[in-house]
Formats: structure tokens, C-alpha cells, sequence
């Protein structure tokens, strides 16, 4: 039952009626569902129909939707019965893949961190519905609201907290901490974007701030914690984070279009936000906690509280086909397409920069399955997972036939009731965009992007159940105002991947921008910053951002939105706040912009790394031999390459703590040592250097024709 703001809890009798009758019903599926799956149990399947299936379908991910590599693994009452690997590990072919070989599971690391916290509960040792405050004494905000945030917001995502905080979190063959150390720090500066408990929006810092409450509460350290109490009762041996001694060869071979060869291991310091390294066997390994097949690592009642429909609690469309349905930890309790065959199933994504996994896990039936991948995307990897299970049942005879592709139908054009042009206008969505919604007479939905996305133009009708859907008929829209007075865009769709299935969606994927009027002094002030370049000088040398984009970031005003940078509402004339309040995925990752000025330099803050203007960078000295040094604010140099030199040899003699980068004129890294070990690179023209390193770092430079 959806419990909405004014509803309150039934008492006496009739509530315990109800979660009578709730539990009699609740235990009528599971049971049925494991007599008939437990018939085959003596039948010794091998499962030959589904490792088929499973190698075509991992093979199309290889060949066609360009997966460096990819593992898989399927567990079914307690036995691997399926495991397997396909792609290459290097590009030479001579460090075969493995079933051991590790993988960075990205945000399939938050499942682990829930059942640490969860652990803790089970260990009395912490209570999920007392504030966060009562454990972690430091913990403080500039919003007085945080003092509300309990353990259980952070694990269903909805705590407020805005986004993600990586400043120095990703680095490459690096396990410095300053990502989680300063992450207090970090929120002390920051509002809530919402009432603690209002409605659940992904939100990383969510998870590394849980990760510090496990450490506090438990005396640990959380790599410590989570493998004393499960990978080493689990046997879940080639599990690790950053903090562990991990060999590099021992990891599945990441590479860029942009470097010839294998790029350095990534190392995701905020670990239970994303930073564990597993294999796919490992997984299913750990899935048998929520299959009950293990009943020592936690209570069978702490379980089955982290897959409730905790969504539910706050805000929320109504309900359809879905991928994300969030409990503690988990993405979805209820995943499509086993949803519609009356399956319970909970899954976990992840992605990083590099890596890619699923985890999908069938309670009823006790089976998961786990896919992990070297390049992808964790939503390719899921609908692999989906396949092994899917094709698993249908050997052991649960499901009978596969259900069809669904979709909304045709649209048949109906007449659209006057009121609805008034949902027209420019509507906030992820990734700080914005688009615009027009509804003409005709029953035409139209949506839009700006800039060069403008000619994109997608289009819907209005059809007979209130919404616009399009011609496919794998999309439809609606417009919901909702109790907070704001007007969302409603989506439910159908994406089929060639070869591998649906993905299905149901959830607010824009809110529409309240008007913001700016006095002339205020409009004058963000016109200046139109079109100008800013650098990132707070990131370490052994940075990601360096090498995959983020460095340098351009502020683009839109014309028909001059009120607001991207989906930002500027507040003045050095503040820009994303106001957004949309649940699941469309809000996540709020921002605070602020700007401030320095000896002629503009610099601003983001998700607590600072970035300066144009007039921070130097031009290059163009004779034969310079120097630079990072200052002891440790703060990187950035210099931008004169017409003299571009074409010439440059040669960095480097610090043991340092390195640099050279970008070409779009931007694109071109060579970062960390990266290629390259010391020597061709300068391009109208291109930017930026050398960064530890306080003091000289760095010696030479240039040859």
C-alpha cells in the first residue's frame, strides 16, 4: 500500500488484522513457488539450454555492443550451474580471462554496504529509524533538516543529501582516502534539496556517509568489517576494494578509444558508494543471503526488511512496469520482466567509468544471477542476467513460455480536453538538461532539447487514457501535478535491445522550472560567463577526470532559458542552486554553484572541487628549457599552448608525485602520463597543459622542433 504524507499507521485490532492477513498472503507465492521449482530439484539439471543461450547472448555483447569483456555466473539452490566469460582481457590475447578474474562492480558495492548496516542492526548495535546524528556526533549540515536523516533514508535514497561529492574519489593505481575523510567536511557546506524521508532520488553521498557510520558503529574499517562478515564466511575469496593489496593482472583489461594501450587500474575510493572489486561467482555467492540459504551472516527478518518497497514511502508515480523500485540497497523489489510472471525479483546495478554488473536475485526460488563487464553499461548487463534466469526457469519448468514484448500500441488519436496546453513550457531533467514541453491544439506533444540537440524533435499524441504516446507505441507521457504543487512529466516506456530484451521504465523524468525574474545587474553578471572555459585545479595528479573528461567544463547559457544555468535557478550573481525535486533518477545529483573572485581570477566550487576561469591559465614559455611548480596550495597549473610551439616536441622531466596532461583544442586528452607513461608529446595547436602534483613539484620542461 502506497503510504502518501497524512496517512496514518492503523493501530489496535484492525492493524493487527491487517498485517495478519498482509503476512498469510505474503507467504502463499513464496511457498508455492518453491514446491514447484523444488520437483526438479532431484532431476540434476545441467542447464545446457540456458549456457547456450547465455554464450549467444554475451557474444553479441562482445562483438556488437562493444564490451571489451564480460563474466557471468548463475547460482541455483546454493550450486553454480552456470559460469562463464567471453571477450578478451588484453589486446595482445595473452592473460586469458578467468572466472576469478576481478571486476569493479561500481554501485552493486551499495547492496553490500546495506547488508553491513543491516548487519550492525542485527548485532543491536544500531537502530535504523534514529537519526544518523545519534552515531556520528560530527556529522552536520547547513540545513538544520539533516538532524532528521536516519539510516534508513540513506539506504532507500532518501535522505535529501544532494548528490555526489567526488572530489579526488576515482583515481587511477591510487588508494588515497580523501574522498571518504573529507566527505563530513564536504556536507557541512551543503542544504538538504528536500525534506529527509519526502520522496527517494538516487544518491551516492548517501551510501559513503552510511559507509563512515559502519566504521564508527562498528570500530572498523569498512573493507575490515565487510570482510569479516561475509566475504570470508562466504568464500567470496576474490572480492576486494582499493584498500585491500590487489594485483593489477589479476583485474579484467579496461581501454579508451583515446590510448593505445590498457589503462591503469581505477580505483573508486568511496567504497561502498562504488568501489569494490568482485567477480561474478563471488556475487551469487553473496546473493544467498537473500535466498535464505545461508543463516548466519544475517537474520532472516533483517532480509526481508531490505527488500521491501521502501519507494513507497514517499513520493512516487503510480506504479508500473519498472526497472527502478528501490529497497534498502537495492535498485528495484520488483523487477520487469519478472514481474509479470508473478516473480519476486531485486536487482543492483553498477557502473563506473570502466566497469559495468548486475545482480539479480530470485528470493522465491533461491537463484541469482551476476554479469559483470569491461566496457557496456550496467542495463546491458542486466538484461543478460534477466536471460540466464529467465531461460533457467523455463528448464526447470516454472515458467512455461515467455511472455512477449510489451508495448503501448499505436496510438489512436482522441479529442484532448482544453487545460492541458497550460503543462507547455521548459522542464528540468537529468544531467543538469533542460527541454522544451509544447502541446499544440492538435493533441501534439512535442518535446525538444536546445542547443544541438534543438533539431531533435520527438513527438506524441494524445490518446483516450490522458496521455501522449508515440508512434512506435513504445512511449507514453503524462503530466502529474503533484501534492508539492509541482508539475511533472510522467514516462512510461518500453526499450527493446536487439537480441536482448526490454528495458522497462516508469518513473517522473522532468519538472518543470518555476518562472525566476533576474534584476539587470544580476542577468549582466552570468552573460560574462556565456561560452567561458573553467579548469579544475583541486583534483589530485593520479585523477580520472584528467583523462575521461571534467577537467575543463564550459558554461553554456541557453537563450530561451536566461534565467537559469543548465537546469541551475540562479539565486544572484554569484549562486546558481538546482531547485529540482523529482524521485528515481531525474533529480539526482543536485548542485550548489557559487563563484567568487580572486587576483583577477574567477573560480567556482562544485561538488567540492574548485575550478578557475580562463585568466588562471598561462601561456606556455616557448624557449627551449622552463620550469613550474605546484604551489603549496597544491592547487595544478594549467598554460595554454602559443601558435610558436604547437607542433613541437615537449618533454617533462616529472616529480615522483606529479604528472600532466595535454588537451587539443575541443578539449579531448590527447595524453596524460598516469595514463599512456609517456613523458614526450607532440603539442596541437590552440591546445591547454595542465601539470599537477603534490605541494612543491618541479616539474622541468624542454621543447624540441
Amino acid at each position: 500500500m502506497k503510504q502518501t504524507k497524512g496517512m496514518k499507521m492503523r493501530t489496535g485490532r484492525t492493524r493487527t488484522l491487517i498485517v495478519t492477513l498482509t503476512l498469510a498472503l505474503t507467504m502463499i507465492a513464496p511457498m508455492s513457488a518453491l514446491a514447484e521449482a523444488n520437483t526438479n530439484k532431484g532431476s540434476k539439471l545441467t542447464f545446457e539450454t540456458t549456457k547456450k543461450n547465455t554464450v549467444e547472448k554475451v557474444k553479441l555483447l562482445t562483438e556488437t555492443y562493444g564490451n571489451t569483456s564480460v563474466q557471468y555466473a548463475l547460482i541455483d539452490d546454493g550450486d553454480i550451474v552456470v559460469s562463464g566469460y567471453a571477450g578478451k582481457n588484453n589486446i595482445k590475447d595473452n592473460i586469458p580471462l578467468h572466472s576469478n578474474t576481478m571486476y569493479g562492480i561500481g554501485s552493486t558495492s551499495k547492496v553490500v554496504l546495506a547488508a553491513a548496516v543491516m548487519k550492525l542492526v542485527d548485532q543491536g548495535k544500531l537502530d535504523i529509524d534514529l537519526p544518523v546524528v545519534n552515531y556520528i556526533t560530527d556529522f552536520k549540515m547547513k540545513d538544520n533538516r539533516y538532524k532528521a536523516i536516519t539510516p534508513r533514508m540513506l539506504l532507500n535514497h532518501s535522505s535529501g543529501i544532494m548528490g555526489s561529492t567526488f572530489s579526488n574519489a576515482t583515481l587511477y593505481e591510487d588508494n588515497d582516502t580523501y574522498a571518504h575523510d573529507t566527505l563530513l567536511e564536504q556536507l557541512a557546506l551543503q542544504n538538504l534539496k528536500a525534506d529527509p524521508g519526502a520522496y527517494s532520488v538516487y544518491s551516492n553521498d548517501s551510501f559513503t556517509l552510511a559507509e563512515i557510520l559502519v566504521e564508527r558503529v562498528s570500530g572498523m574499517d569498512f573493507t575490515a568489517f565487510i570482510h569479516k562478515y561475509f566475504t570470508v564466511p562466504l568464500e567470496m575469496k576474490h572480492t576486494k576494494s582499493p584498500q585491500d593489496v590487489v594485483d593489477s593482472s589479476t583485474m579484467a583489461g579496461v581501454y579508451h578509444p583515446n590510448n593505445e594501450g590498457q589503462l591503469p587500474t581505477e580505483n573508486y575510493n568511496v567504497i561502498a558508494t562504488g568501489g569494490i572489486y568482485s567477480t561474478a561467482e563471488d556475487l551469487v555467492k553473496f546473493s544467498q543471503i537473500f535466498t535464505g540459504e545461508v543463516d548466519n551472516i544475517l537474520s532472516a527478518n533483517w532480509v526481508t526488511a531490505m527488500e521491501q518497497e521502501e519507494y513507497k514511502r514517499g513520493m512516487w508515480p503510480v506504479e508500473g512496469d519498472m526497472t527502478f523500485s528501490y529497497g534498502l540497497g537495492w535498485d528495484s523489489v520488483n523487477l520487469f520482466p519478472f514481474s509479470q510472471y508473478g516473480i519476486k525479483a531485486i536487482t543492483k546495478g553498477g557502473d563506473t567509468i570502466s566497469y559495468h554488473s548486475s545482480l539479480v536475485v530470485l528470493p522465491e526460488y533461491n537463484m541469482a544471477a551476476a554479469v559483470l563487464s569491461s566496457g557496456g553499461s550496467s542495463a546491458i548487463d542486466q538484461l543478460v542476467a534477466n536471460e540466464l534466469l529467465l531461460s533457467a526457469l523455463q528448464e526447470k519448468g516454472v515458467i512455461k513460455e515467455r511472455k512477449p514484448e510489451k508495448s503501448h500500441g499505436v496510438p489512436i488519436k482522441a479529442n484532448m480536453p482544453q487545460g492541458l496546453s497550460q503543462h507547455s513550457g521548459i522542464y528540468g531533467t537529468g544531467s543538469s538538461a533542460v527541454i522544451k514541453v509544447d502541446i499544440n491544439a492538435n493533441g501534439e506533444l512535442s518535446l525538444s532539447g536546445f542547443g544541438a540537440a534543438e533539431n531533435f524533435v520527438q513527438k506524441y499524441t494524445y490518446t483516450a487514457d490522458g496521455s501522449f504516446v508515440n508512434k512506435e507505441g513504445t512511449e507514453k507521457y503524462k503530466f502529474v501535478v503533484e501534492k508539492n504543487g509541482r508539475t511533472y512529466l510522467w514516462s512510461r516506456s518500453y526499450l527493446s535491445i536487439p537480441g536482448l530484451g526490454q528495458i522497462a521504465s516508469s518513473e517522473y523524468i522532468a519538472e518543470k522550472l518555476e518562472a525566476n525574474e533576474l534584476s539587470p545587474e544580476v542577468t549582466a553578471a552570468w552573460d560574462k560567463r556565456n561560452n567561458k572555459k573553467y579548469y579544475v585545479i583541486s583534483e589530485k595528479y593520479s585523477s580520472m577526470n584528467y583523462f575521461n573528461g571534467g577537467s575543463i567544463v564550459q558554461l553554456n547559457m541557453t537563450k530561451d532559458v536566461p534565467d537559469y544555468l543548465f537546469n541551475n535557478k540562479i539565486i544572484h550573481a554569484n549562486k546558481a542552486v538546482t531547485n529540482l525535486q523529482i524521485p528515481t533518477l531525474a533529480g539526482r545529483d543536485t548542485m550548489e554553484i557559487n563563484f567568487f573572485q580572486k587576483n583577477g581570477v574567477e573560480y567556482f566550487t562544485l561538488y567540492g572541487s574548485l575550478y578557475a576561469s580562463e585568466e588562471f591559465v598561462k601561456p606556455l614559455y616557448t624557449g627551449k628549457g622552463s620550469s613550474t611548480t605546484i604551489g603549496a596550495d597544491g592547487h595544478s597549473k594549467w598554460f595554454s599552448i602559443p601558435d610558436v610551439a604547437k607542433g613541437k616536441v615537449m618533454t617533462v622531466k616529472l616529480p615522483s608525485n606529479g604528472a600532466f596532461a595535454v588537451y587539443d583544442q575541443a578539449g579531448i586528452c590527447i595524453n596524460h602520463t598516469v595514463v599512456s607513461g609517456k613523458n614526450e608529446v607532440i603539442l596541437p595547436e590552440n591546445g591547454r597543459i595542465v601539470f599537477a602534483g603534490e605541494a612543491g613539484s618541479k616539474f622541468g620542461i624542454s621543447l624540441q622542433k
